[in-house]
């Protein structure tokens, strides 16, 4: 049994400014474009408007069961401006919608925009309508306005509200369901506790875990078909699973539970052991959205949901609270930088629900029987889908990226993420000068009381080395980190090696077997049929000893690999050949999550070497 440390704790983006490198530029262009853009897509199609109660039958826009969480993501990413800023404009928007949650809320507290309006008859007895999913996302956006601006009002109204889902599912049991068919409350419940010290919604989130497999619905799609603590592999739908998942790992922590952690634990290594992309993408099928078995990575048809990736981040980022083990902060910035940010376009104003893994433009046209096709995701990125979770989704997280950064007990702070920043909390300022993921250096200042900083080696990097107020310093790494002695005004610079890389996939992921994914440093690259005209991209085979150079493309405006590969010429007449040309070719990487921003291109992560 691995042992967790109960002293560990989470610092939160509250202490944190981003200033500067890849997310401050990201956190801009949400706040500048994104967020206004997803207002504008929302409005539009009405979810908004469910919240005044106006839809009549017959009109358009009918509200939707998962409408209210929507929102509530845009909220809590409005928050998190505040938290820096305050957002008068934005502040009005959410002022408007608790208002209207005041007036149309049911006398009990209920509160739910669908069902509320259209089968109020019908509360609490669907198990899968996300009406406490919606709930969940309700109460985490407003702890987040509370804390962000002082209006406490929407607090209260939630507050209500779970005050009832108490009453009826924990001590009347009067519901016609025992657990929600997609997990959501259970980690929002979590942060009620800790907002609180009401130790009740902590109760009601572990019941709500523990209930799961004792009672109909027996169904691996909603992690039911066993008992929690009995699960042993990642099933069903992949945002369900890992939102259950970042549940249990907080109430491991809050807990103390060992069993919970060992569940979770067990279920990490198989998702990122069996059945993660090496994008970090997961959730393999567009049936159901589910996680398929152990080392089934099909490429052209995964569906890789951009919630699915970000579950996987928020569920390492707990565990890392847990353990201090590099493992779960790696698997947190694979994701972040690759399959979940290529959920947004580079101009923040579009949004992928499926990121493709790889993508050829003959296979949708595919007949197959009957007019009969195979799924395969959408090319290009659109700025608002019928379910529309990921984008609010990304902009909330975007918004609190500096929450990955940090954990910290009384005489240690493990920097697990990189990013160009100020950070003060517990009697420590730490600043933080890099251009990571393109540069290798990372700058450190430390001010305050004199202590332990854990420095994280991605696994990914073979060499690296720490100087210390200009001083080379042996180290030796513990579970992926360096433990240095820090007291005030030292500078320490990590250097990461970051050559280009060629991985590999376990034989047993046949799709990519003899094939490699370039990487440098934490991205991932690919290649796309706009930058290599006429060249089919599975023929392209590149060089280990070939340059790769670094450049900053024009039209996509990120770094690029230019290299020189080569390519085998075939007669159009010629269905095999043992004998063909061979000639080289002017190749292109393009970092994973900048993919699909020039217009419908085929795209492909893993080739062949010469």
């Amino acid at each position: 049994m691995i042992q967790t440390h109960p002293g560990i704790k989470a610092v939160s983006m509250q202490n944190i400014d981003i200033n500067g490198g890849f997310w401050y530029e990201k956190q801009k262009l949400v706040h500048d474009v994104s967020m206004w853009n997803v207002y504008k897509r929302f409005k539009e199609t009405g979810r908004f408007d469910a919240f005044h109660f106006t839809w009549k039958e017959g009109m358009p826009n009918r509200p939707h069961i998962f409408w209210d969480s929507d929102v509530a993501k845009w909220i809590e990413a409005v928050a998190y401006y505040c938290e820096k800023q305050r957002e008068p404009e934005m502040e009005a928007i959410v002022d408007d919608v608790v208002d209207a949650i005041e007036e149309h809320r049911m006398k009990d507290g209920y509160f739910n925009s669908y069902f509320e309006l259209l089968e109020p008859e019908n509360r609490f007895t669907r198990w899968n309508d996300h009406e406490l999913y919606c709930a969940g996302h309700l109460l985490e956006a407003a702890i987040a306005y509370k804390r962000a601006t002082g209006k406490d009002k929407f607090f209260k109204l939630m507050k209500d509200y779970i005050d009832l889902i108490y009453q009826v599912y924990y001590v009347e049991k009067s519901a016609a369901f025992c657990f929600p068919g997609h997990e959501e409350i259970e980690l929002a419940l979590v942060k009620l506790y800790k907002e609180t010290g009401e130790k009740k919604y902590l109760d009601l989130s572990l019941y709500f875990v523990d209930a799961r497999g004792y009672s109909e619905p027996y169904n691996a799609n909603i992690q039911s078909h066993l008992p929690v603590r009995k699960q042993k592999t990642a099933e069903g739908h992949s945002v369900r699973a890992c939102y259950l998942y970042s549940a249990v790992a907080d109430l491991a922590k809050e807990t103390g539970d060992s069993e919970l952690f060992d569940v979770a634990e067990t279920l990490f290594n198989n998702i990122t052991r069996r059945r993660m992309y090496v994008t970090g993408a997961i959730g393999q099928t567009c049936v159901w959205e589910q996680f398929m078995g152990d080392y089934d990575l099909p490429n052209q048809t995964a569906y890789a949901e951009t919630c699915a990736n970000l579950s996987l981040a928020l569920f390492a980022r707990r565990m890392s609270v847990l353990n201090p083990d590099a493992k779960y902060a790696d698997t947190a910035e694979l994701v972040l930088y690759n399959s979940f940010i290529s959920g947004m376009s580079l101009d923040g104003k579009s949004f992928f629900y499926s990121n493709m893994q790889e993508y050829d433009h003959v296979v949708p046209t595919r007949n197959y029987h009957d007019g009969h096709r195979i799924f395969t995701p959408a090319p290009q990125r659109v700025e608002v889908f019928s379910c529309s979770c990921c984008p609010p989704n990304v902009v909330r997280t975007v918004a609190s990226i500096a929450d990955f950064m940090y954990t910290a007990d009384e005489n240690t702070v493990w920097m697990h993420q990189y990013f160009a920043s100020h950070a003060a909390f517990d009697g420590a300022e730490i600043d933080v000068a890099t251009a990571y993921p393109y540069d290798e250096t990372v700058n450190i200042t430390y001010k305050g009381k004199s202590q332990t900083l854990a420095l994280r080696i991605p696994g990914w990097c073979k060499q690296y080395t720490v100087c210390k107020n200009g001083a080379a310093v042996e180290t030796e790494k513990n579970k992926g980190y360096v433990y240095l002695p820090v007291a005030d005004g030292d500078v320490l610079t990590l250097t990461l090696s970051m050559p280009v890389r060629f991985v590999e996939a376990n034989p047993r992921v046949w799709e990519d077997a003899g094939r490699v994914a370039v990487a440098c440093g934490p991205i991932v690259y690919c290649m796309e049929g706009v930058d290599h005209k006429d060249i089919p991209l599975r023929d392209i085979r590149l060089k280990r000893d070939a340059d790769y150079t670094r450049v900053t493309d024009e039209t996509l405006g990120v770094p690029v690999l230019k290299t020189t590969g080569l390519v085998r010429t075939w007669k159009d007449d010629v269905l095999y050949a043992d004998e063909s040309d061979v000639s080289p070719c002017d190749v292109t990487l393009i970092p994973y999550y900048a993919i699909a921003n020039r217009g419908e291109s085929d795209m492909i992560i893993w080739t062949l070497l010469a």
